[in-house]
Formats: structure tokens, C-alpha cells, sequence
């Protein structure tokens, strides 16, 4: 009889939790599918015939890895995959501290601050592509670009921007700094609104300058954050695609070349996609490394 009783509880019980979340796994049943078709199904497919021989798109033998070989044994693999990881360098130089600095500058800002959060926040809700035509042509090499007008006034040539082989790499990163860096110093600022004021009223008493009271209030305060965006940095740059592709194209002569813009040009320009799915593959497991150390800290920051 107490069994019964115990079972026909579970079973109500179970039918009250079914009908309190009914309404959130309807609601979940669009993205669901969503992530299904268009993230996690394509991904599976992409894995499986990155193992085959295929006559355009259609999938032909199976080859191994005969495919990861022949994507690896090319001679621009490593070239893009030094381009790529000169994207990340610069990011990381140019743009990693930048947002910090912002957002303490709003952080310490009296007046204007809403008008600042609005013009550094700006270039973020601009469209990429009409960012990359906008640097594009800033970056003319000829005398009709932005910079180069600029030059003239003090009687310098034109120079080449974004055909120089050395720099194109820093030029594209620049225009990315100048695309992002606004809403990773919104998180920055978020977070700083958090801290307590009255540790840096206790610095300006203890007669702290600017440079101590960063150290000792500010930078503990974000140092978690601040991990993790490197790492998210890190991941975004790596699979960088759409830059380059549209302000260079990768030249010159594959000097801007990423792994991602690799990616599609074997997809969509050779028409290779056994290569692109290879190629893919691999970049997902290098990510894969930084997404897992991303939880990782993650999971320790929230502890």
C-alpha cells in the first residue's frame, strides 16, 4: 500500500513538473531546432565526409585521412597558419588592453559619460561589411584615400597600406580594434560599476595617484574577466574570416591569408570541399583546446 502511494506521488509529482515547464520547452523547441539544422547537424556531416572523396559536392570514397594529408602537406598551411596566428598577436597587443583602459576612462569620467558610452559603443552596431568598405577605403592606396589625404598635408607620398606585405596583417587588425573594442569595454565598465566605492575613496585618503589605486582596486577587481576575454579574444581571431576577405581578399600574394578565409576559398573558390571540411576539423580541435581552458577558468573565476 506505501509502495502504491509512493508511486502514484512520483507520478503526479512528475506530471506537475511536466505541466509547470510545458510553456519554457515549447518556447525552447524553435532554437532547438535551429542549433540542430543550422550548428550541430552540419558539423556532425562536416567531420564524417571530411573522411571522404568528393566530386563537388557530392560524396565520392572513402579515403582516411588522405584528405587532412593533402590539406596539411600544402605549402600555404602553414604560411595561413602563421598569418592566423599573427592576427592573434596583434589582437592581442593592440586591442587587448584597449577596452580597459576605456572603460576606466568612463569609469573615472564626471561629466559626459553617457555620451561617451554612446560614441565608443557606436562602431560595434555598425554592419562588418560596411566596416571593412569603410577601411577599405581609408586604407586606399592611391591619393584619393582617407589617409594618404591626410599624408599630403605634410608632404608625404601616398603610401601603399594594405599592399605592404609586412603590415597588411596590423592594418586589418587596427580596423577590427576600432570595430570591437567598444563593446568589450561596456563588460569592463559593467564591471567596474560593481566595485565598491569606498575602497577608492580609501586609496585617495591614503594619498594613492591614479596609477595605485588601478593596481590595488581596479585591476583585482576585473583580473577574472579579464582572463576570460582573452581567451574569447583569442578564439574570435583565430577563425577571423571576413576582414580579410573583404578588404584584401587575402593578398597580397597571401599575406593577409588566414586559416578561416582558407576555409572558404577551398569551399566556395577551388570548389574542394573535402579540403574545407578537413581543414575545418582541424581548426575546431586547435579551439576546441582554448574553448575547454576558457570553462576551465571560467569555472574557477566563479568559485
Amino acid at each position: 500500500m506505501l509502495n502504491s502511494k509512493r508511486v502514484m506521488w512520483k507520478k503526479t509529482s512528475a506530471k506537475c513538473i511536466i505541466g509547470k515547464n510545458l510553456s519554457g520547452w515549447l518556447l525552447l523547441i524553435p532554437a532547438v531546432l535551429v542549433i540542430y539544422f543550422l550548428v550541430i547537424r552540419p558539423q556532425v556531416l562536416g567531420m564524417f565526409w571530411s573522411f571522404f572523396d568528393m566530386q563537388g559536392y557530392t560524396v565520392k570514397d572513402f579515403v582516411g585521412l588522405e584528405n587532412y594529408r593533402r590539406v596539411i602537406s600544402d605549402s600555404a598551411f602553414f604560411k595561413n597558419l602563421q598569418n592566423t596566428l599573427q592576427y592573434v598577436f596583434w589582437s592581442i597587443l593592440i586591442g587587448y588592453a584597449l577596452p580597459i583602459l576605456i572603460a576606466v576612462f568612463l569609469n573615472e569620467a564626471v561629466h559626459l559619460r553617457n555620451t561617451f558610452r554612446f560614441l565608443i559603443y557606436f562602431p560595434s552596431i555598425l554592419p562588418g561589411a560596411a566596416v571593412s568598405l569603410l577601411w577599405y577605403f581609408i586604407f586606399l592606396p592611391n591619393e584619393g584615400g582617407l589617409l594618404n589625404i591626410v599624408l599630403s598635408l605634410f608632404g608625404i607620398q601616398p603610401y601603399v597600406w594594405l599592399q605592404d606585405s609586412n603590415w597588411t596583417i596590423l592594418y586589418i587588425v587596427i580596423s577590427m580594434t576600432w570595430t570591437g573594442c567598444g563593446a568589450t569595454a561596456i563588460y569592463y565598465f559593467a564591471a567596474l560599476q560593481g566595485v565598491n566605492r569606498e575602497l577608492y575613496e580609501a586609496a585617495i585618503i591614503d594619498g594613492a595617484k591614479f596609477w595605485r589605486r588601478f593596481k590595488v582596486v581596479t585591476l583585482p577587481h576585473i583580473s577574472g574577466i579579464s582572463l576570460l576575454f582573452l581567451i574569447r579574444q583569442i578564439i574570435a581571431v583565430f577563425s577571423i574570416i571576413d576582414q580579410p576577405m573583404q578588404m584584401t581578399d587575402g593578398g597580397p600574394n597571401g599575406a593577409s591569408m588566414s586559416l578561416g578565409l582558407q576555409v572558404y576559398k577551398y569551399a566556395f573558390v577551388s570548389v574542394r570541399p573535402q579540403f574545407a571540411m578537413a581543414l575545418g576539423v582541424i581548426m575546431f580541435l586547435i579551439l576546441l583546446l582554448f574553448t575547454l581552458f576558457y570553462f576551465y577558468v571560467d569555472k574557477k573565476i566563479q568559485e
